[in-house]
């Protein structure tokens, strides 16, 4: 009878171990960050591959329609086609919001490859070095527009 009730009260606590770990909530997976890609062509790509514009031997950032995005002037401030200051563009490839805060800054990974990292030093995506002037202001530009699209105000 003891050996009975020992082995009911063995399947007992089993079942209640594998039932709560069954049921046990998991944490939210953090969201990956948004990456883009800026190839050797100026080619502006996000993390699935599909272009999202390009930068043009002028130095201007257009969309895949041809339509003028947004430069970066003299002094490295990043205008975009209405006119509107979004930051400014360090040669060195940094990139600061309108307040001169870092937003994004570029570390070499090898002769030809930059990568983008936020703050915190995530990878926020790749860009060839030909372009570090762009990359972090291209990459913050299609990351705003995205969140605009996504906006339920957007119409």
């Amino acid at each position: 009878m003891k050996k009975i009730n020992i082995i009911c009260v063995s399947i007992l606590a089993i079942l209640m171990i594998c039932t709560i770990n069954t049921f046990a909530q998991k944490p939210p997976e953090k969201a990956k960050p948004a990456q883009i890609r800026i190839n050797a062509k100026g080619g502006i790509y996000d993390q699935a591959g599909t272009k999202l514009g390009y930068i043009t031997k002028n130095d201007i950032v257009k969309n895949n329609k041809g339509e003028k995005l947004y430069f970066i002037d003299n002094n490295g401030n990043v205008i975009d086609s209405k006119g509107t200051k979004l930051g400014m563009a360090k040669k060195n490839g940094n990139y600061y919001n309108n307040q001169g805060q870092v937003v994004l800054q570029l570390k070499n990974i090898n002769e030809t490859t930059c990568e983008l990292l936020d703050p915190e030093g995530h990878n926020m995506g790749t860009t060839h070095k030909n372009y570090k002037l762009h990359a972090c202001a291209a990459h913050c530009f299609f990351l705003q527009q995205k969140k605009d699209k996504e906006s339920p105000h957007h119409m």
